[in-house]
């Protein structure tokens, strides 16, 4: 049953145009900007967006009341001009998890903030109006969702219990919930949960087999949760697959690629393809980080050559080539006739209780603090549909600290060039490649406010995030505090929940 969404009186829309400057290579435009004010006492900060393609941005925000809580849902249009908005009374210990847009419809997944139930909640609105409906997921096992995925007959909810990976179905028509089959039984990590194009799941996970050899795990699932089949990437006897993203091909082949280790699986030595065929054969092809022409390209001119003269010498000598790398493997997407790789590079940091920090490598005794994880750089690799690599490049961001593990930077394929962007303290960075080559360097826009006097520091912007929206448009968002000029430091400033529509080219 639907219900209508209550209506609030319009806020203040800020549209920007961009300065229209003369073409160069590359260049972003900021087509407009939408702020939401923040009480100056208000320390509820968490405000999230998600993109709704052509339909534009869903706005979700938690407010926490004395008499009840509500979850406060906007919808503004590709101009960033506000279409509805309104408040959902929730139960005061759900929190939101994940949102997902299928059909016109917004699916919003409510977890539990108190680890002795397993019930969820799942609003759903019409992205038209906002008329929206609550589905109560009724759970005998407790567990926090890592992954959400919403298919014609239900949604999938992903996450672990006793280190156990499972995901759970909840089917809209009987309201009914089950574990999926081939879960709950060994430890393991999920990968990936994916919606292919034919409606069916494919969901990745990385565990060991019976030679305690860590391997994938690809299941392949109906939209109502039954399992249609298994495919088992094993390594070499050397090397264990440590974690894996999916791909379609056009002739529904697979691909699969990600990173492999050795002994250690907490770093990885480099990077694998897959591909497998209907018939669940497969062909791994791997990729030491020695062997990539351009992935230490992050580094100063002078260490990368160090590093390059080291790998020749152990070549010559016919050693093997060491790397250890953390790596997230984010994203496999189609570009013309070939695929693309995208994954970032980071180690976590640590400090001293006295406020003296170090990296990883460094082993200290005494009181370790964990104090962030530090990025390196992106990786981006280019292969074919046999997953023969043809170029590599990387990205640095070595700007980037953050205690919660996030993908930072996105692509932007164009016909002869590919775009690397991401967002951290006000300032959006952007490189130009072309397979192996730099077209152009790292640069650096700040994100532009609401007038001219305004003045934003790189410090005073938080929570900022880089997202894909459509086609060829990004939105940045995040919270800033905005000084105004002409006032002066010490006053005529303000708090707000910004949106800023992007546009490269």
């Amino acid at each position: 049953m639907f219900f209508t969404l209550i209506r609030l009186r319009y806020i203040n829309l800020i549209l920007l145009l961009s300065v229209i400057t003369p073409n160069c290579l590359g260049q972003v435009n900021q087509l407009a900007r939408f702020e939401l004010a923040i009480s100056e006492n208000d320390e509820n900060e968490n405000f999230n967006v998600t993109s709704l393609d052509q339909e534009g941005i869903l706005i979700y925000h938690n407010l926490f009341a004395d008499a009840q809580n509500l979850l406060e849902l906007i919808r503004v249009d590709t101009s960033l001009t506000e279409i509805w908005r309104g408040y959902i009374a929730i139960q005061r210990n759900l929190r939101v998890s994940h949102v997902k847009l299928n059909d016109q419809l917004v699916f919003v997944l409510l977890k539990s903030s108190t680890p002795i139930t397993g019930n969820f909640q799942v609003v759903v609105a019409k992205v038209k109006d906002g008329t929206y409906g609550i589905y109560d997921i009724k759970n005998m096992i407790p567990f926090d969702p890592t992954d959400f995925l919403v298919t014609s007959q239900g949604v999938m909810i992903g996450g672990y219990f006793n280190y156990r990976p499972l995901v759970l179905f909840y089917n809209f028509t009987t309201q009914t919930s089950k574990i999926l089959p081939g879960f709950f039984n060994e430890q393991g990590e999920i990968n990936q949960l994916k919606l292919n194009e034919n409606g069916s799941v494919d969901i990745i996970v990385s565990a060991n087999n019976s030679q305690r050899k860590k391997c994938l795990w690809i299941r392949n699932y109906d939209d109502e949760g039954g399992l249609i089949k298994t495919t088992v990437l094993e390594p070499e006897v050397t090397k264990n697959l440590i974690f894996g993203r999916s791909a379609k091909m056009p002739n529904d082949a697979q691909v699969v690629a990600g990173v492999y280790g050795n002994r250690n699986v907490k770093y990885s030595r480099g990077i694998f393809v897959a591909e497998i065929n209907q018939l669940g054969e497969y062909k791994i092809n791997y990729y030491n980080f020695g062997d990539l022409q351009n992935f230490f390209s992050y580094m100063k001119a002078k260490k990368v050559n160090r590093v390059k003269d080291r790998i020749e010498r152990k070549k010559v000598k016919g050693k093997k080539i060491k790397f250890n790398y953390r790596l997230l493997v984010h994203e496999i997407v189609p570009y013309k006739d070939k695929y693309i790789m995208l994954g970032e590079a980071f180690y976590p940091k640590y400090r001293y209780a006295d406020g003296m920090s170090y990296g990883a490598g460094m082993g200290v005794r005494g009181e370790q603090i964990f104090d962030g994880y530090q990025y390196t750089h992106a990786v981006v690799i280019g292969f074919d549909t046999q997953g023969d690599l043809k170029w590599d490049n990387s990205f640095e961001i070595n700007d980037v600290k953050t205690f919660e593990l996030q993908q930072f930077v996105r692509i932007a394929p164009g016909e002869d060039h590919i775009v690397l962007l991401y967002f951290y303290d006000n300032l959006i960075r952007s490189k130009i490649i072309k397979g192996n080559q730099v077209l152009e360097g790292k640069t650096a826009d700040p994100v532009k406010s609401k007038f001219k006097t305004d003045i934003v520091k790189e410090k005073d912007t938080r929570n900022s995030k880089l997202n894909y929206w459509y086609r060829n448009h990004f939105f940045a968002s995040g919270i800033q505090t905005v000084t105004d000029s002409q006032t002066g430091n010490d006053g005529g400033y303000r708090k707000v929940f910004f949106i800023n529509k992007l546009k490269y080219q």
